[in-house]
């Protein structure tokens, strides 16, 4: 048993027998890395996630590559649906290094928790142009040890470009009109005309964002706002991400047209 024992999430209990030293998310073992001066693996998934299983089984439950990763990083282990807050920091810092993202995520960080090599599921061995796990831990091993200047200018640069990302929130008043319509704005932006969505892939049913353009059409009668909630709603019902003959929508489409879905079903 790891660290992870000791926790109360059903995810991090799955992997409390592996033989990686499993550190739960927390300043101890950004400590430990300080300490030994070496880099964090962050890997972030959940409980129902098929990819996040098949990684563990072909890698994490490897004693060889569990000897070699205990060796040469401090492993922290996060499940997504307890701390949604950490998972979406890096979350967006994978998507915007390569314009995707899912889960498991795998991210290198300093052991100041900056960034700076990003990637979701890898095999165990190089497969259809990935390269295998253990050559993503030995590449990264060799950057800190060899290229130590350039790891830490890529996560300082990282970390400037997330925080520029960043929006400045007031909470101490509720949103006014023009916050309302910056987000409206914004919205605009990202949103696909063509396939409905945001962004590109993989797409997830946007709840709250469908919820903020219903509402603010019923407030202003924004025709934008209906005709963006109208065209996602119409193309996710249309697409692969709804089962037409059980009723329900998968968790997310894994392409950008909802034509793929991830098979995991969560309402009906």
């Amino acid at each position: 048993m790891n660290r992870l024992a000791g926790t109360t999430s059903p995810y991090l209990l799955q992997h409390a027998d592996n033989p990686v030293d499993w550190w739960p998310w927390g300043p101890d073992a950004f400590e430990e890395a300080k300490r030994r001066d070496v880099p964090v693996l962050l890997s972030v998934g959940y409980s129902a996630c098929h990819w996040c299983h098949v990684m563990a089984h072909e890698s994490f439950e490897d004693a060889a590559l569990a000897e070699y990763l205990d060796a040469h990083f401090v492993a922290v282990k996060v499940d997504r649906e307890e701390r949604p807050d950490i998972d979406a920091v890096y979350m967006e810092a994978v998507q915007a290094a390569t314009g995707q993202g899912g889960w498991p995520m795998t991210v290198f960080l300093t052991p100041d928790a900056e960034p700076f090599y990003f990637g979701t599921y890898f095999p165990p061995g190089p497969r259809h142009g990935m390269p295998g796990f253990r050559q993503v831990l030995e590449g990264v091993r060799a950057a800190w040890s060899d290229r130590r200047e350039e790891v830490g200018e890529v996560a300082r640069r990282i970390v400037r470009d997330l925080s520029e990302r960043a929006l400045a929130v007031d909470t101490t008043r509720p949103p006014a009109p023009e916050d309302l319509h910056g987000a409206l704005l914004a919205l605009t932006r990202d949103f696909d005309a063509v396939r409905g969505g945001f962004g590109g892939a993989p797409k997830f049913p946007p709840s709250m964002t469908l919820e903020f353009l219903l509402r603010h059409h019923v407030r202003t009668g924004s025709e934008a706002a209906l005709e963006m909630a109208a065209a996602t709603c119409e193309a996710m019902a249309r697409g692969g991400i709804y089962d037409q003959l059980g009723g329900g929508f998968a968790r997310y489409a894994v392409d950008a047209s909802w034509t793929v879905p991830h098979f995991e079903k969560v309402a009906v």
